[in-house]
């Protein structure tokens, strides 16, 4: 081999060998800023990482409670007609939500520990208004008019949305 040849190889060699130094340092300093702006061993990524453990117990909470109150006013209508088997969906789904109340209470807890007392508070709120639809709407209760339970509801929503609001800012605040 001639010494021009040797020598576009050695060159060839130094350019593969400094592009593959440049392109594992640049994904080195990326994985390295990742790490640094969020990553669960960090504090702002722990409190993330707690923030959405706390929308998926509070989202479970009204899945299971919307389940609840379709069928209990569905009882309402139907009265002593209502159907045993739906009955029997109904208290299944009722020792549901109920369990799922000590999610809330843990969320609670642990906004608390974080010091998101304005948050704490309507998360609170939430979970007493769901308590108290409860209450007022049950299996075999014929006096509720649709348009109160409607209003019972509606304001259990409203709860719910301004949990979240507060949540959503929060969170996007630390990202």
């Amino acid at each position: 081999m001639s010494v021009e040849v040797v020598w576009m190889l050695i060159d060839t060699t130094l350019k593969v060998a400094l592009g593959g130094v440049i392109a594992i340092s640049a994904a080195w300093l990326f994985q390295k800023n990742k790490v640094g702006r969020g990553a669960a061993g960090s504090p702002s990524g722990r409190r993330l990482e707690i923030f959405e453990h706390i929308s998926g117990n509070v989202g479970q909470v009204s899945h299971n409670f919307a389940k609840y109150s379709a069928l209990v006013i569905e009882s309402t209508r139907y009265g002593k007609t209502w159907p045993a088997a739906r009955r029997m969906e109904l208290e299944r789904v009722n020792e549901v939500l109920v369990g799922e109340f000590d999610k809330l209470a843990d969320a609670e807890a642990k906004l608390l520990m974080l010091g998101e007392k304005t948050m704490e508070k309507t998360l609170r709120m939430y979970a007493a208004k769901i308590a108290l639809f409860r209450k007022q709407v049950y299996v075999g209760r014929q006096d509720i008019s649709d348009q109160e339970i409607a209003q019972l509801k509606s304001s259990i929503m409203v709860l719910r949305e301004q949990f979240y609001e507060l949540l959503s800012k929060r969170y996007d605040r630390l990202l």
